[in-house]
C-alpha cells in the first residue's frame, strides 16, 4: 500500500486547509495512521493520530484547530486545519502503520504536501 498526501498550498493566516491521504489499494485492516509536518530547519513533529478504532489524539501545538477524519470507502485520512498561523508552515507527512491490502501488510509514507502560511 502507499499513501498520497495532498491539498497543501499557501494560505493566510486565520484561515482553514484540508490535506489528504489516500491509500492506493482498499484496505482490510490498518492499526493507525499519523500526520507529522517539518518545517524549515526542524525536526518532523508529530501533529496528530487516529486509530482504526477510531481514537483520535493530537499534539498541544495543533488541539482545537485541527480536525483529524477518515473516510474508509474512498480509503482516505483528512487533516482538517483552522486558525492556522505562520507556525504552521511546514511540509506535512502521513504515515500510516499495520496498512493491510490483499495477502500483505506493510508501513507507509506519504510523500508530504507543503502548506504556506503568509501573515
Amino acid at each position: 500500500v502507499q499513501l498520497q498526501a495532498s491539498g497543501g498550498g499557501l494560505v493566510q493566516a486565520g484561515g482553514s486547509l484540508t490535506l489528504s491521504c489516500t491509500a492506493s489499494r482498499r484496505m482490510f485492516r490498518w492499526q493507525y495512521m499519523n500526520w507529522y509536518r517539518q518545517g524549515l530547519g526542524n525536526q518532523r513533529e508529530w501533529v496528530g493520530s487516529i486509530t482504526s478504532g477510531g481514537m483520535i489524539t493530537y499534539s498541544d501545538s495543533v488541539k482545537g484547530r485541527f480536525t483529524i477524519s477518515r473516510d474508509d470507502a474512498a480509503n482516505t485520512m483528512y487533516l482538517r486545519m483552522s486558525s492556522l498561523q505562520r507556525e504552521d508552515t511546514a511540509v506535512y507527512y502521513c504515515f500510516g502503520f499495520g496498512l493491510c491490502s490483499g495477502s500483505e501488510c506493510s508501513d507507509a509514507w506519504g510523500q508530504g504536501t507543503q502548506v504556506t502560511v503568509s501573515s
